[in-house]
């Protein structure tokens, strides 16, 4: 029987990943669930919305009824500050919680914890008590608990400091040396024994709100970055996925930026070399013991926001067209034949209805999609695609907007032209 895993908030871009990781696992059900409507809704099948944010005095009881109302056998956190409170509440739930254990998180949601912790035996960024003690500029300031790039400042001056600190508590922000050079990520996975299994290093060539949404394996400072881990994980003892981050500073050594006790977002880097972090840290957190074979092919990243759709149509059978539709050029349009599979997976009727030059069964066959019609109508007499077209509960895709006008007017069914697919996804 599938393991039922709460991914909360799921609509992060931790949360997405891991239903990115998981969703094609035979071992684990996802449900998602979130304090407010966001993505995750679009993405998991299962979605529980409304709970109370995590630092709220009901979220406990509020976990505790979606945990027994879904069967839930495990909670994954998704955020710093979310696996630290989750964890604390778990001896009180008595779910199972995917990840480090309470100490690694508290450690890892303080960064100046995380500094105290490792300063004796990593390099990390300066630090100063106030900003008397600041002798050049310019300085990096981040808060001790946040995550990304929020609440973040480079500040060239005195002055330009002392502004950006107005607007927050005395004591919650950093204020650091300024690293200006190339920056890393480094993936890693620890199992249940306190063994580091795995650390890849990437860098992030392009960041946009603290999310490094262009990245790429390398081998910069391989040795150092080695030891980092195996001393992280050493002194940390972190279990399941985690990463550390690590920057150049104006000498062109690498510093410690941050250590997280999660996967991180654009790890799918090496997800996509077969080193699934998700995955690992459930299967690890249930104490099943764990094989990592990664692949070494060069592989780059670009992320980008992603579109997904929910539209309330009904229908029953799809009237599809071949040529620049099914067919481009000679090439195959693989989104519209997933979603020819989505839908005969889903009990739909597919007619293919075109004014193909030859014989259309005979391209099909070449095309290997012979099978994927139940019926094929070979438009040759000068008629409108309109009046071939019998079903009410139908819709209708062509590249031609005669074609589609025609069908809509005579027939009111939904019309969708080739770059409307994705909507149908």
């Amino acid at each position: 029987m599938k393991k039922r895993v709460l991914v909360f908030p799921c609509g992060s871009e931790i949360g997405l990943e891991i239903h990115r990781s998981l969703r094609y696992s035979t071992h684990f059900e996802l449900v998602g669930a979130s304090s407010v409507n966001d993505h995750g809704r679009f993405v998991y099948d299962e979605y529980v919305g409304g709970l109370p944010l995590a630092s709220d005095a009901r979220f406990a009881q509020a976990i505790i009824a979606v945990a027994s109302q879904y069967r839930i056998d495990a909670i994954y956190p998704t955020m710093d500050s979310v696996a630290e409170i989750v964890q604390n509440l778990a001896a009180e739930t008595g779910i199972r919680v995917i990840g480090s254990g309470p100490r690694a998180t508290a450690i890892c949601a303080s960064k100046s914890a995380t500094y105290d912790l490792l300063e004796p035996h990593i390099a990390v960024p300066k630090r100063y008590a106030s900003i008397d003690e600041i002798e050049h500029y310019p300085i990096f300031i981040k808060p001790d608990r946040g995550y990304g790039s929020r609440n973040t400042c480079r500040a060239s001056t005195r002055d330009a400091a002392q502004a950006f600190l107005s607007g927050f508590a005395p004591g919650s922000m950093l204020l650091l040396e300024y690293l200006p050079g190339r920056e890393w990520t480094i993936d890693c996975f620890s199992d249940r024994h306190g063994k580091l299994r795995f650390h890849g290093v990437r860098q992030r060539i392009r960041v946009v709100n603290g999310i490094s949404v262009n990245t790429a394996p390398r081998d910069d400072f391989a040795e150092e970055f080695e030891c980092w881990a195996r001393t992280i994980n050493e002194v940390l003892t972190p279990r399941g996925a985690w990463f550390f981050q690590a920057r150049r500073d104006a000498a062109g050594k690498p510093k410690l930026l941050e250590v997280a006790a999660r996967l991180g977002g654009s790890s799918a880097l090496f997800r996509c070399r077969g080193v699934n972090f998700a995955l690992l840290s459930a299967f690890d957190a249930f104490d099943r013991d764990v094989e990592i074979t990664p692949n070494h092919y060069p592989i780059e990243l670009s992320r980008a926001l992603d579109n997904r759709f929910r539209i309330e149509i009904e229908f029953e059978h799809v009237y599809v067209d071949l040529d620049d539709c099914l067919l481009l050029g000679d090439r195959i349009n693989h989104q519209l034949v997933g979603f020819l599979y989505k839908a005969i997976s889903e009990g739909k009727r597919i007619t293919l209805l075109t004014r193909h030059a030859d014989d259309p069964i005979t391209t099909l066959h070449r095309l290997r999609l012979g099978e994927l019609f139940d019926e094929v109508v070979h438009v040759r007499d000068g008629s409108t695609k309109a009046d071939h077209i019998v079903a009410d509960a139908a819709i209708f895709i062509d590249d031609s907007h005669r074609e589609r006008t025609q069908v809509a007017r005579l027939h009111k069914i939904p019309t969708f032209s080739p770059d409307m697919i994705e909507c149908l996804l």
